[in-house]
């Protein structure tokens, strides 16, 4: 099941938008970039999402037959993917694992978290900026007297 932020973004705003990661819009559920290939292993969304922390691959210093097979699962499994920055760089909004509800940057280099608790920018985690835990609705309308969206 997709998070309850993101769900009703789909069901109720738009499927997919012109706007969105910075040049290339907020893709549809079912879409995948352009640069995504053909070729690619099937995505598997109730597979668990296998990182809990950024891992810069091009850096590690194991070898590159014991890091390939753990690729697959970081790119394919418990995420959907939101957009594309080209270049082969991806954000994903996790669905399945510990990180469901956060967004992480995936690219051929690495992946990391995006929000303010992993340190790489002052905005809050999770899709529309709720905290991937929180039931959209209550936990906002509780914390700011605003419905989601920013809809009073």
């Amino acid at each position: 099941m997709l998070p309850k932020p993101y769900r009703t973004f789909v069901a109720e705003i738009a499927d997919g938008s012109f706007s969105g990661p910075p040049d290339f819009g907020l893709l549809g559920v079912a879409e995948m970039p352009d640069d995504w290939g053909n070729d690619r292993p099937v995505r598997e969304l109730a597979a668990s999402f296998p990182l809990t922390e950024a891992w810069l691959w091009e850096e590690d210093s194991r070898p590159s037959e014991e890091i390939e097979p753990l690729l697959d699962p970081v790119f394919d499994h418990g995420s959907i993917v939101l957009g594309t920055d080209a270049c082969g760089m991806y954000w994903y909004l996790i669905v399945t694992g510990p990180h469901r509800g956060h967004i992480w940057n995936v690219s051929g280099e690495g992946a990391m978290p995006f929000g303010a608790e992993f340190g790489h920018t002052t905005g809050a985690s999770g899709f529309v900026g709720l905290p991937p835990s929180s039931v959209c609705g209550q936990e906002r309308r509780r914390r700011t007297g605003r419905r989601c969206f920013g809809a009073r």
